[in-house]
């Protein structure tokens, strides 16, 4: 198959976007608990979303996992499951940081670890990596990708000591530091084994494509898998939390039963014309918009991926500066940078270019391997 590099990076900034963008429509859900709307918009993002396109652009998708090895699916289920943990505490680091550091210190670890195990563990890294000039070019962009992230996460850190925690309480309101950065390491930690249950499903892909799966969509079947185990992770951790809370009626009933006041940790805030009733109808649908806008960036994800040639470890790398890029712009457009002084926004700035311009590196680097392959 030819490869076309610069293609597979345009369609990693589309999943980037999409990444990048689908926390923002939880921010319209009104008077639920966190884990109500996290899990009911995982169900379009793990459930819904993955078995109806997979099953429009892969026709043959339940023949194709029938037919998988029974090693190879609970691989991708364990890493999926994995991945579950970082994918839940993820929501928290939006929480306690913010769209913008939120997701550029979880992702700084998430990039680094998605990105460098795979080739490390298969023993392709030394042979493929440092001993190619493509491939040394694309270790160059990764580098160049870190730089940027943690000149982000010092961009960060410069905006938490300039303001004071009025301000930060304004853009945020539950911003919280010293909480967010634990969680955070933990979320993109995890995160990163999301890349694992996707190299596992190799032969899952090979076996799609037997079956007459479309290049672009040969991956889809493998999303399936991987989500069903982080969907498990997920529901598991929201259903305890929604017992704990008392918060389980929220998704059939606008009202607690004899409630007088507001659960805890609800989103948003109620009208005051009635200051009980969630708005069922058009929370549903925020999360319906969450959750399948956050499925979008592995369905281009796994697009991308096909367009990289030999050194398909390299699309993590994309993805996760395609989101950091989005996810900042996104933060700064929701003016959650607001009262950040001038060094702070330098500091993004450079962030910001030095994560473009490591999505050129390393499209550049598979370039170079597509002109070496025969």
């Amino acid at each position: 198959m030819v490869s076309h590099p610069f293609l597979g990076v345009l369609f990693h900034w589309l999943g980037g976007l999409a990444a990048g963008s689908f926390y923002v429509p939880y921010r319209g859900v009104k008077r639920w608990a966190w884990e109500t709307y996290w899990l009911a918009g995982g169900f379009f993002s793990w459930i819904i979303a993955p078995w109806l396109l997979g099953t429009l652009l892969a026709p043959s998708l339940v023949l194709v996992l029938r037919e998988a090895p029974l090693e190879r699916l609970c691989w991708c289920y364990a890493f999926g499951a994995l991945w579950g943990l970082g994918g839940l505490t993820f929501g928290l680091t939006m929480r306690y940081l913010g769209m913008s550091l939120g997701m550029g210190v979880a992702l700084g670890y998430c990039a680094a670890f998605g990105t460098l195990m795979p080739p490390i563990f298969a023993g392709e890294f030394v042979s493929k990596v440092l001993g190619t000039a493509s491939g040394l070019v694309i270790l160059l962009g990764v580098g160049v990708c870190l730089g940027g992230i943690a000149v982000a996460g010092l961009a960060g850190m410069s905006k938490e000591r300039e303001m004071g925690e009025a301000a930060k309480r304004a853009a945020i309101k539950e911003f919280n530091f010293k909480k967010g950065i634990l969680v955070a390491t933990f979320s993109g930690v995890m995160s990163a084994c999301f890349s694992y249950g996707l190299a596992a499903g190799a032969p899952i892909k090979e076996l799609a494509l037997k079956h007459g799966t479309p290049v672009l969509w040969q991956g889809l079947p493998v999303l399936v898998v991987v989500l069903w185990g982080g969907f498990t992770t997920n529901f598991v951790w929201c259903v305890l939390l929604n017992v704990r809370h008392r918060t389980g009626y929220q998704y059939f009933r606008a009202t607690a039963r004899g409630a007088a006041s507001a659960p805890p940790q609800t989103a948003g805030s109620a009208t005051a014309a009635d200051p009980e009733r969630a708005p069922m109808l058009s929370n549903y649908l925020f999360c319906a918009l969450a959750g399948t806008t956050w499925y979008m960036q592995f369905f281009f994800y796994s697009m991308g991926e096909t367009q990289m040639g030999d050194y398909k470890f390299s699309s993590w790398t994309l993805h996760m500066a395609s989101i950091i890029i989005f996810s900042t712009l996104w933060g700064i457009f929701l003016r959650e940078w607001k009262g950040s002084g001038p060094r702070t926004r330098r500091l993004l700035s450079a962030g910001l270019a030095l994560l473009v311009a490591s999505t050129v590196v390393v499209g550049y680097g598979n370039y170079l391997g597509a002109l070496r392959t025969p």
